[in-house]
């Protein structure tokens, strides 16, 4: 341990024990000056005690998992701190017959659908670093991917949270069941909050059974004729689980041509899934787009290729973006970016990766007064330090900041979770 944590360390590996104190490691943040030490509690219990100790000495904690999106959102400031959920990495519960699972914040998303799909059910979410990418730190983050199109977000898969308040209290909400409560709706608030208002310990999702069938059909051309195809699609009675815009660059990038694209996934019984893909296939082929079905193995790879090429750059400056915009502009809106863009075609959110002559502040800029006058928005995950230094990456200034502010103030009245991460 370095000089700076030396006071810092002995209570903590008191109640975590030696083992549970590690200097900090940069992983995909560097902060400046960098927390003392990261502590990595095994139980809710120890974390309760944690946060306590830090909240009697007013140490500025900075809350993660796996450290998979440490980058996303402003830069953290004067972290005492860090906390890791990595060891709290239990399955709790899995009511196979209630369609639920209970689990600890710390168990990865990997393991958690490995464990599920050996009695043929799926948590129906789909986050950026899905292999190493924590349950807490999804929830956090409000991580949600393609599959909304069909189960909706991630808020509405909730069905109860636990979680550690700035004063080391634990508290719950929810359960195993849908019910009605009084006051803050707990699981909403702390959904995307950044650990702003509290610790994630624990949550519990309601489950899907697996499909028999899965099939992707990715359509290709002109992007006057992909809107017209997305139009189509959307208001006619096929019901994809994934239904996603690409840019012509993504495409580029998959290798499979140079205009934009479709991407729907079926997923049902076989006939189902059949009768669907040949309705698109038509839609497709009376508007001149190319059209390609993946399935099995192919289907997976496309999708895992899909993912890395938004979430992961070669460029060091690359910035990365969430978007939402009208669903009707979608396509004009990728059109614009220039960028590597995924726009979930029914909710209108998406992703860009700019990079290189792109990734600048007056491009961000600019693309953020667009989404804006499209009734959306833009906010910025991941960027170099100097652009997010420079530009507001939230770029909200509505009239709920009053009352976000105020929520902050009730949940956390020291400022010692996350300081500075989040809107507030």
């Amino acid at each position: 341990m370095n000089a700076i944590a030396q006071p810092i360390a002995q209570p903590l590996e008191n109640i975590v024990g030696a083992d549970g104190v590690s200097p900090w490691q940069p992983q995909t943040l560097s902060l400046d000056p960098p927390p003392s030490c990261i502590v990595y509690p095994q139980t809710p219990e120890q974390l309760a005690a944690v946060v306590t100790l830090a909240g009697q000495n007013q140490w500025r904690i900075l809350p993660y998992g796996s450290g998979s999106k440490l980058d996303w959102g402003r830069i953290p400031e004067h972290i005492n701190i860090a906390i890791s959920t990595a060891r709290m990495n239990q399955i709790v519960e899995h009511a196979v017959g209630d369609l639920t699972v209970t689990v600890q914040a710390g168990v990865k998303y990997s393991e958690v659908q490995t464990t599920l799909a050996t009695v043929g059910q799926f948590l129906a979410l789909d986050p950026s670093y899905s292999d190493r990418a924590t349950i807490g730190g999804i929830v956090a983050t409000g991580d949600t991917g393609s599959l909304r199109q069909r189960y909706n977000s991630l808020r509405d898969q909730l069905l109860g949270i636990s979680f550690v308040r700035a004063d080391g209290k634990i508290t719950k909400a929810g359960g195993r069941v849908v019910k009605n409560v009084a006051g803050y709706d707990l699981m909403k608030l702390l959904t995307g909050s950044y650990g702003t208002l509290g610790i994630i310990s624990q949550v519990t999702f309601r489950l899907y059974p697996q499909q028999a069938a899965n099939q992707t059909v990715l359509l290709t051309g002109d992007p006057a004729a992909i809107d017209r195809a997305n139009q189509t699609l959307r208001n006619s009675a096929l019901t994809p689980v994934a239904l996603d815009i690409l840019s012509s660059s993504v495409v580029e990038a998959l290798e499979i041509g140079n205009q934009m694209g479709l991407l729907a996934q079926f997923s049902n019984v076989p006939e189902s899934v059949a009768e669907q893909s040949q309705r698109l296939l038509a839609v497709a082929e009376k508007l001149g787009l190319k059209a390609t079905c993946y399935s099995q193995e192919p289907e997976t790879t496309l999708w895992q290729r899909l993912r890395k090429i938004i979430e992961y750059s070669d460029q060091d400056r690359s910035i990365l973006c969430k978007i939402g915009v009208r669903p009707t502009v979608a396509v004009a809106t990728l059109e614009k970016s220039k960028a590597l863009g995924v726009i979930h075609a029914s909710s209108g959110l998406g992703r860009l990766r700019l990079s290189g002559a792109i990734a600048t502040e007056s491009v961000v800029s600019n693309l953020r007064t667009y989404c804006e006058a499209n009734t959306g928005f833009l906010t910025i995950l991941s960027a170099p330090v100097d652009i997010k230094q420079k530009i507001d990456i939230w770029g909200y200034s509505g009239n709920a900041l009053n009352l976000m502010q105020q929520i902050k103030h009730q949940f956390d009245p020291q400022n010692i979770l996350s300081p500075n991460r989040f809107v507030v």
